[in-house]
């Protein structure tokens, strides 16, 4: 089959949508990276947090606009964000102190346990909200396109890749440049030392797990605009998740991001030329990196984390 033609504004603009998906990919998918590179614990529920969310944030957004259109003012869109990521804090707060703080020596009961967590939130989403889809989340402020090269381009995709390049700086500067980076850093190297120095560090271990399902739980109601909210998503995430870390390395912010844009800018460009294997394009992008570097592109072994 003969390859589509692709024009230089075409270029940019797959490049500008893999980009902008590769932000919201980073939004949910830092918190598991973060979680496991400092924590080691892998957070099978993650995407579930993701989608919790995800409805609280709708729902918030629905209390200042018109539930029929599915429209509000921009600063209520600004207000669900909030409020998602304070759900995903309360969550992964109450998560970790008391379900993961007990087990931390037992990490096959770990994992069983965020399984599990996964049947409990997914079905209490659907107690709360139904299974029915949601509505789209129409934001004023950030909808519309603007003129790329000739090509249109959505306003909220710019917004998105704003936010995320904020939130990789953001993340990378508390992990790395913080006197809360350091202690978590040392905690993880010898938690008993850091203890005698006065320091609750179980205490900040919790804020950590919750900073997690906050950035999670972000993740989850910017997609809104995009795909709605759905019973099914926080599959979507986690999967999602899971092939951005191991892209970029378990507990790099950076190598997160790397992993979110090689995601996003693999799922704009496969359909184009390669439409057939577009939907095993993730999978395969993922198993190449692991046969070629197994701890990703990015690791944090013996260093500090990136």
């Amino acid at each position: 089959m003969e390859t589509p033609h692709l024009t230089f504004p075409l270029l940019v603009t797959l490049l500008l949508n893999g980009v902008a998906i590769g932000m919201l990919y980073f939004l949910v998918a830092v918190g598991l990276s973060v979680i496991f590179g400092l924590m080691h614990v892998l957070n099978f529920a993650h995407g579930s947090m993701s989608m919790v969310g995800a409805y609280v944030g709708l729902a918030v957004f629905r209390l200042f606009g018109d539930p029929a259109t599915g429209t509000a003012p921009t600063w209520a869109f600004a207000l669900a964000i909030l409020g998602g990521a304070m759900a995903g804090f309360v969550l992964g707060w109450v998560t970790e102190r008391f379900l993961i703080r007990p087990l931390y020596k037992r990490p096959i009961f770990l994992i069983l346990l965020t399984l599990g967590l996964i049947l409990v939130l997914d079905e209490t989403v659907k107690l709360i909200w139904g299974t029915s889809p949601q509505g789209l989340v129409i934001v004023p402020g950030l909808s519309g396109t603007v003129d790329v090269l000739g090509q249109p381009f959505a306003v909220y995709r710019i917004f998105l890749i704003s936010f995320g390049l904020l939130m990789i700086g953001l993340t990378w500067y508390v992990v790395n440049k913080t006197r809360i980076g350091i202690i978590i850093r040392a905690g993880v190297q010898d938690s008993d030392m850091v203890q005698t120095l006065g320091i609750n560090v179980r205490q900040i271990f919790t804020l950590v797990f919750a900073f997690g399902a906050a950035l999670a739980a972000m993740g989850g109601i910017a997609t809104t605009p995009f795909t709605g909210v759905h019973p099914a998503m926080s599959g979507d995430f986690l999967l999602k998740t899971f092939i951005v870390v191991v892209i970029g390395g378990f507990g790099s912010t950076t190598g997160t991001a790397l992993g979110a844009i090689c995601l996003g800018l693999t799922e704009q460009f496969l359909p184009w030329f390669f439409p057939r294997f577009a939907a095993v394009g993730p999978v395969v992008l993922m198993a190449v990196v692991l046969l070629v570097r197994p701890e990703g592109l990015f690791s944090v072994s013996g260093r500090r984390a990136g």
